[in-house]
């Protein structure tokens, strides 16, 4: 044994050849944490002092190849100095520089994923043998920052500037096929064979017969490109990028500018430069947040995983009501394996359901994601029913009719009485009191809500509500069932609007309370769609419906008087006495036509004005600062209370909730985030500033506490 540690070991394989091997202790998959880099120094010395070596494979023992940098560890770092963070990149890119210049030919065979970090290091080798499942990418963006462990330096170097940029910008991983096309990978090969074939290449390389020194030469100088072709393609890609990433989002186009900084210089000093990138995008409040959300993701999968210990299992489920909504269920639970039953009262309804599963099937077909043999199987798992006949196996039932409670409960009691004793009931329903719909049923702690959002395959986010009688069982499961599905399921506790709806509503208010004050919609949006919101109120409003809007405020004011109960008409109100009920019929505040692809497409509508004049009531000048507090205060307000009521047990549920459920900014990490972000202190002086506006804008007690404490809601 050449080196033994806890995360690598480097061991003789005989014919001087060594394989070096990751295999963290006490980890699912490999990741680079302070471990793993503190190891990867001493394999690397033990290499370098082993003078009789020909060649070393780099393996992974697990049934990823390396996953990346362990962000978890890190994630203080990046609030070091510029200068220490800059030290650090340093250290790491000393050690893989040591190993990329060691005297002998170096290949690895890349299993599962490699991916940030992970990938990087396979850069650094001379050649790169992948199984044909694995996938490979760069995909620091996503965090705010670029690659700090040479990506921007080696891949430029191996694929191209253009190639890079694209691999870089996008943050994208690649399937082997694809990798290999693009020159990042020299041999694809099936998973069987992977070991076996990186070790033959190698072997090759060690005996001469290919050349590892002229495979690793372009890694170690500059880009080769002229001044007019480096200008011809940076300057273009840094447009093209910044379009595609846009305004709130700096990494991308901070990474096409590094690569174009060192195109120039040799790799030691490209590297450098890669690492004063690095150093400045870690610590921006964008990569704060997006590393929070990831964070955040965590928490959620660990509390997913805690339920689903506790869960049983759904192998039939059952949806009631085959509209839009119910054909999505139906499609998101075939897709991902789970057989489903879809019942309703008329069999319009049934073809209506189907149909919408066939079409969402078909795009993926289409696009690519799905082979029709694959389609027909999913088909093949919906099963349409006009009764309850073959309800008496369904293990779990989801309703999704309309939103009437009178008419939830009756279904809710007629399907009680045709399932078995253990089968769970869930509603999906934005508004409606689960404790209030289980007053109809025998069994309920068998019953939960399910609230998925419109529409179903395109949305992450599943509102699984505890009911005041829902037991653990129930609620494990149905978590379950949800990730089965694909989706990312958050627990909230019953109340009006539960988590996202009730968080929503105060925006609306705020927004509603400019309207009344004469501020033009089109510019309220303008103003959020800047800010980072991917469509404004107005636009929002449309697409979720004025109908839908109209019904969940009522039930909100009823809840919560003293805040959301409003004291004239809004718009709202008008827009939906007038008819005017968003995308659904064509107008509300926008008119809405057909694209050449069916979707509807936006346009101003002159007759709405006419409509809102008589709900404003003054008219007041405010700067875009004035409308962005006016809807932000009151959501982020709620959102605290959410907090501190118990609706949501962590701060990472509730912005989770906000980024899958409603896309809140994902650059500005949830509502929370974005309090801690302007500072807690700060925030609360904001709120007095507004606090003639009402009982929206009046932050509690205890975030005043937090505020004279100097408190956060994440460490």
């Amino acid at each position: 044994m050449i080196y033994k540690g806890k995360a690598i070991r480097v061991q003789a394989l005989g014919d001087g050849i060594a394989e070096m091997q990751f295999d963290l202790e006490g980890d699912s998959v490999n990741k680079f944490n302070r471990l793993t880099l503190n190891e990867f120094r001493q394999a690397v010395d033990a290499l370098r002092a082993e003078t009789s070596l020909r060649g070393v494979l780099v393996t992974s023992a697990k049934g990823m190849f390396i996953v990346g940098a362990d962000i978890t560890e890190f994630v203080g770092l990046f609030r070091a100095p510029e200068e220490q963070l800059i030290g650090w990149c340093g250290e790491v890119n000393r050690m893989f520089c040591d190993f990329e210049d060691l005297p002998l030919p170096t290949v690895v065979a890349i299993n599962g994923m490699a991916l940030g970090g992970g990938f990087e290091i396979c850069l650094a080798c001379d050649y790169r043998v992948v199984a044909e499942s694995a996938r490979v990418g760069q995909p620091e963006v996503k965090l705010g920052i670029i690659p700090g462990f040479g990506g921007t330096v080696r891949l430029p170097r191996l694929i191209g500037s253009d190639n890079a940029i694209e691999w870089i910008a996008s943050g994208k991983d690649y399937g082997a096929r694809d990798a290999l096309k693009f020159g990042a990978v020299d041999a694809v090969v099936a998973d069987e064979r992977l070991r076996e074939a990186a070790l033959d290449l190698l072997k090759r390389a060690a005996a001469g017969e290919l050349d590892y020194r002229a495979r690793r030469q372009p890694k170690l100088e500059p880009l080769k490109l002229d001044n007019i072709e480096q200008m011809m393609a940076f300057e273009s890609a840094k447009g093209l990028v910044a379009a595609q990433a846009g305004p709130h989002y700096p990494a991308p186009v901070a990474a096409v500018r590094c690569i174009q900084k060192a195109a120039n210089a040799r790799r030691d000093e490209a590297l450098k430069i890669e690492s004063a990138t690095f150093a400045k995008l870690a610590r921006t409040p964008v990569t704060a947040s997006l590393v929070g959300l990831f964070l955040n993701e965590q928490v959620l999968k660990h509390k997913a995983r805690q339920y689903e210990k506790a869960a049983r299992a759904v192998n039939q489920a059952a949806v009631l009501g085959a509209g839009i909504m119910g054909g999505g269920i139906a499609y998101q639970s075939a897709l991902k394996g789970t057989p489903i039953l879809i019942k309703d009262i008329r069999e319009e309804a049934i073809q209506q359901g189907l149909a919408e599963a066939a079409k969402l099937l078909e795009k993926r077909v289409e696009k690519g994601r799905l082979t029709p043999a694959q389609m027909a199987e999913a088909l093949n798992g919906i099963r349409p029913t006009l009764s309850y006949g073959d309800f008496g196996q369904v293990d779990l039932v989801v309703e999704a009719v309309v939103e009437n409670p009178k008419v939830k409960q009756a279904v809710l009691a007629e399907v009680e009485g045709t399932v078995k004793d253990d089968c769970i009931l869930a509603t999906n329903t934005s508004t409606i009191s689960i404790g209030f719909l289980a007053r109809s049923l025998k069994r309920p702690e068998n019953f939960c809500g399910m609230h998925f959002f419109n529409p179903v395959p395109v949305m992450p986010l599943v509102e699984v509500i505890r009911g005041e009688q829902s037991s653990e069982r129930t609620i494990a499961t149905t978590v379950a069932f949800a990730r089965k599905m694909g989706k990312n399921p958050i627990v909230v506790r019953d109340c009006p609007g539960f988590l996202v709806n009730r968080v929503l509503f105060p925006y609306f208010d705020g927004f509603a309370r400019l309207l009344g004050a004469g501020i033009d919609f089109q510019r309220i949006d303008r103003v959020m769609e800047a800010f980072g919101w991917p469509m404004g109120p107005a636009y929002l409003l449309d697409v979720v419906g004025i109908d839908t809007a109209h019904h969940a405020r009522g039930v909100l004011a009823e809840g919560f008087p003293e805040r959301m109960k409003q004291e004239r008409r809004t718009a709202i109100d008008a827009l939906y006495e007038a008819g005017r009920l968003g995308q659904k019929n064509g107008k509300g505040f926008y008119r809405y036509e057909s694209d050449a692809g069916g979707k509807p497409k936006k346009l101003a509508d002159p007759e709405v004005a006419g409509v809102l004049a008589p709900i404003v009531f003054e008219q007041r000048e405010l700067s875009d600062e004035d409308i962005v507090h006016s809807l932000m205060l009151p959501l982020c307000l709620e959102s605290v209370r959410c907090l501190e009521e118990g609706i949501v047990g962590s701060a990472a549920e509730v912005d989770m909730g906000l980024v899958y459920g409603i896309g809140f900014p994902p650059f500005h990490g949830g509502a929370l985030r974005y309090i801690d972000n302007v500072g807690v202190a700060e925030f609360v002086a904001l709120t007095d500033r507004y606090a003639d506006q009402g009982a929206l804008y009046r932050p509690t007690e205890k975030l005043r506490e937090m505020a004279r404490n100097g408190q956060t809601f994440f460490a």
